[in-house]
């Protein structure tokens, strides 16, 4: 199982990623975590501010939107749809619509089938990473649980995909908005005994065949 966790955007590491992939790797970009923000908002964030497409289109990969509404109810569609990839980048936004996604698509089914086979790395930050993790409880700390988009499942899920044995808490004294949050989140999971590793945006987590390794970020 190949794992890319990472805490805002591509980490400090995206080397190894690229490495982890390989040259001219097929990647599917999913963005569903921002499906509740108003679309015009969301391209212009991407022409102005972050595209994670373009980013791995500049180090050479052949990559599509993966968009899981567009699997919702049909599983056997995104099965055929990943069998095309060596790469599922999982970028961040609203933990809870994101595991909706993953629920309503078969994803979360399909994930962990996938991994074992070694078909293709799992990457993501933020509520990427998240949902990763045993479980999301804690996470209502830092968004929304029942923020929904159009087509949505109002029930909150709670587990997570369990493809690490601990949580993380991205974002931690980060220059970022959700920093603190992050600490309230750390301080609820220690208080609940729940095994958690704190990740500064720059942190990068990377689990392969030789086991989990963590990639602190760079010194400014």
């Amino acid at each position: 199982m190949r794992l890319y966790l990472s805490s805002y955007r591509f980490g400090d590491r995206i080397d190894l990623l690229l490495d982890m992939v390989g040259k001219g790797a097929r990647a599917g970009v999913i963005s569903n975590a921002v499906d509740a923000i108003p679309k015009a908002d969301r391209e212009t964030y991407r022409r102005t501010v972050h595209d994670p497409a373009a980013e791995l289109r500049a180090h050479g990969l052949d990559v599509t939107d993966l968009d899981l509404r567009d699997h919702f109810g049909r599983p056997d569609t995104l099965e055929e749809a990943l069998g095309k990839l060596d790469l599922v980048w999982v970028v961040g936004g609203n933990t809870f619509l994101l595991r909706r996604a993953m629920r309503q698509s078969g994803f979360d089914r399909l994930i962990g089938k996938s991994l074992e086979n070694d078909r293709f790395v799992y990457g993501g930050f933020s509520a990427g990473a998240i949902v990763a993790c045993p479980s999301l409880r804690g996470i209502e700390l830092m968004d929304e649980p029942h923020r929904l988009a159009e087509g949505y499942d109002p029930e909150v899920i709670w587990d997570g995909l369990n493809l690490i044995a601990f949580h993380i808490v991205p974002h931690y004294e980060s220059d970022h908005p959700e920093s603190e949050a992050a600490g309230r989140v750390t301080a609820w999971m220690l208080d609940q005994a729940m095994p958690y590793r704190t990740m500064r945006d720059g942190d990068v987590l990377i689990r392969d065949a030789s086991g989990i390794r963590a990639y602190e970020r760079e010194s400014p």
